[in-house]
C-alpha cells in the first residue's frame, strides 16, 4: 500500500502562485510514475500533468502548459506541483496519483492509489 498526503492549497488571487506536495508514505515511489488531477464541482476528475518515475519526462494537459510544473524528489518520497499565473478555472480539489508503473498515462483509471485532494481556490 502507498498513502499519499497532498498538501499547500488554499485560496489565492489570479495571476498568483501555489506549489503543492504530496508526500508517500508506505512504500518508496521511486520506481512509479505520479500525476496530478483535478475535480472542479459538477465535472469529472480530470488529468492535469504527470512525471515518470525518474524525472525523465513530464507531461502536461494543454490548459496548464507553460503555467504549471510538475517535478518529484524521490530522495524525499514527493511529488510536487508548482502552479504560476493561475486562473479561476484552475480553481478545484486537486489530487496526486501513483501508477506502479514506469509509463506515464492520462487516465485516473490507470493510477493505483489516491491521496484526499487539496482544495485550490483561485478568485478573480
Amino acid at each position: 500500500q502507498v498513502q499519499l498526503v497532498e498538501s499547500g492549497g488554499g485560496l489565492v488571487q489570479a495571476g498568483g502562485s501555489l506549489r503543492l506536495s504530496c508526500a508517500a508514505s508506505g512504500r518508496t515511489i521511486s520506481m512509479y510514475t505520479m500525476g496530478w488531477f483535478r475535480q472542479a464541482p459538477g465535472k469529472e476528475r480530470e488529468f492535469v500533468a504527470a512525471i515518470s518515475w525518474n524525472g525523465g519526462t513530464t507531461y502536461y494537459t494543454d490548459s496548464v502548459k507553460g503555467r504549471f510544473t510538475v517535478s518529484r524528489d524521490n530522495a524525499k518520497n514527493t511529488v510536487y506541483l508548482q502552479m504560476n499565473s493561475l486562473k479561476p478555472e484552475d480553481t478545484a480539489v486537486y489530487y496526486c496519483a501513483t501508477r506502479r508503473f514506469v509509463n506515464i498515462v492520462t487516465m485516473a483509471s490507470a493510477y493505483d492509489y489516491w491521496g484526499q485532494g487539496t482544495q485550490v481556490t483561485v478568485s478573480s
